[in-house]
């Protein structure tokens, strides 16, 4: 969320990124309704004066009829004006969580994801002498994934890993968390049920409130019993990613700026609906309701060439962890019509998957400067006591499964069998060096 003023002062820039972020927002509007709820304001304020003076000349003896219909008719004038206000501050309001961030210079202007930029590949296709199988096959002759199974328990998109594909994703996890320890990264296992508000605050709903025709966010039906035994109403979510838990941590709270910048690696479970991918990637275990990832969190100071040096650092850390693994990548820089309302500037990166004849995406950074910070009101201090809103970034360090994808279908062999990663075969009980088909 940005700040009023500054929506008043740089009016035309984010109508212009409104537009090329495809956002339907109506800045005219939300500016008059701002200008009338400072009016209304004012208003209210002077007559709750006279109200209070009116009951204040009345004191120790009786009132006349005059006080008592004058304070009759404030009291009604400051309710009606109440309502007024109301109204108009929730249109404001709903105006105002749509308003976006006005993107880096450098952004690309497009329309969609096909006209997003890149800016580095590293590593070329791998290319076979034979004919590769997918990880769909590959997992199913080497007992590695049974959709069949996930299916029948858990419904669409379900899906079951086994045997070394298990020790594959922990490895990958494991990897991730102790690189990411070792450059100052704090690994923290976050709450993945939770409030509304660090979904809000973060981004991950399209509105002020939850929307489960948009948002691709699981609510949780059931009531919480606290420990009295009583039920309390409140509704809980499960994350799509660590993230609006990592942010929220410090949510209300002011930090000090010499102890910026935070840097968080959160290791969770991941749930998303999908609800707008009908239709895509509908066999295997590309896009899937639940998932594990290591997440990347920075809380940086106010400055955005400051923020522009920790984005360049956490894409680095995705950077290294595709090279560790040995697979062909390429970073995109997202277009306009591609981020999200909060995003000041995107990196996706893709990795080489044969399968799909194409790269497919394992991992975002985003810089969002202070617009979720706003929402979750994380401010920092500085020597002279000035208070300011941290800048927030985030990155996905490493997502099973399709980084999955990438390795099992890289690293099949002739034969049929898998070779694993050198740098996971640590994981696995006496290094072992390859998968292959049970006799």
């Amino acid at each position: 969320m940005l700040d009023i003023k500054y929506i008043r002062d740089n009016a035309e820039q984010i109508k212009e990124a409104a537009q090329n972020k495809g956002i339907d927002v109506d800045i005219d509007r939300l500016l008059q309704l701002d200008e009338e709820k400072r009016n209304l304001q004012g208003q209210l304020d002077e007559l709750r004066s006279q109200r209070k003076k009116t009951a204040q000349s009345g004191q120790g003896e009786k009132p006349s009829e005059e006080q008592i219909q004058k304070g009759k008719e404030l009291k009604q004038k400051i309710q009606e004006l109440e309502e007024e206000y109301k109204n108009i501050e929730q249109e404001r309001e709903s105006l105002m969580v749509k308003v976006p961030v006005i993107p880096s210079k450098d952004t690309p202007i497009g329309k969609d994801d096909s006209e997003n930029v890149e800016v580095k590949r590293h590593g070329e296709p791998t290319e076979f002498n034979f004919k590769p199988k997918d990880h769909i096959q590959l997992g199913r002759d080497l007992d590695l994934l049974d959709l069949d199974r996930g299916v029948k328990v858990a419904g669409y998109r379900g899906y079951y890993l086994k045997n070394e594909a298990v020790i594959l994703q922990m490895g990958l996890m494991m990897h991730a968390l102790s690189k990411l320890m070792a450059k100052g990264f704090i690994p923290i296992i976050p709450p993945t049920l939770v409030k509304s508000f660090p979904l809000f605050g973060s981004g991950f709903f399209s509105g002020r409130e939850y929307d489960s025709n948009v948002d691709e966010i699981y609510k949780i039906a059931n009531d919480e019993v606290l420990s009295d035994g009583s039920v309390k109403k409140e509704d809980k979510f499960l994350i799509g990613t660590a993230e609006p838990s990592l942010l929220a941590y410090y949510a209300d709270e002011v930090l000090e700026e010499k102890d910026l910048p935070v840097k968080f690696c959160g290791f969770s479970p991941c749930y998303r609906s999908e609800i707008g991918s009908y239709g895509k990637d509908t066999k295997g275990i590309y896009r899937i309701h639940e998932f594990m990832k290591v997440e990347q969190v920075i809380l940086a100071p106010a400055d955005i060439e400051v923020a522009e040096k920790y984005h360049q650092e956490i894409m680095e850390v995705s950077t290294e962890l595709h090279q560790d693994l040995g697979l062909p990548y390429r970073w995109l820089q997202i277009c306009t019509g591609d981020m999200g309302t909060q995003k000041y500037k995107m990196f996706d990166i893709e990795a080489w998957m044969p399968s799909r004849g194409g790269y497919g995406e394992t991992g975002s950074a985003s810089n969002c400067t202070d617009w979720q910070a706003r929402r979750l009101n994380v401010k920092y201090q500085n020597e002279q006591k000035e208070k300011k809103y941290v800048y927030m970034l985030n990155n996905t360090a490493i997502a099973s499964p399709r980084i999955l994808i990438s390795i099992l279908e890289n690293y099949q062999k002739k034969d049929g069998s898998i070779e694993i990663p050198e740098i996971l075969r640590k994981y696995f009980p006496g290094n072992q060096e390859v998968i292959s088909p049970q006799k």
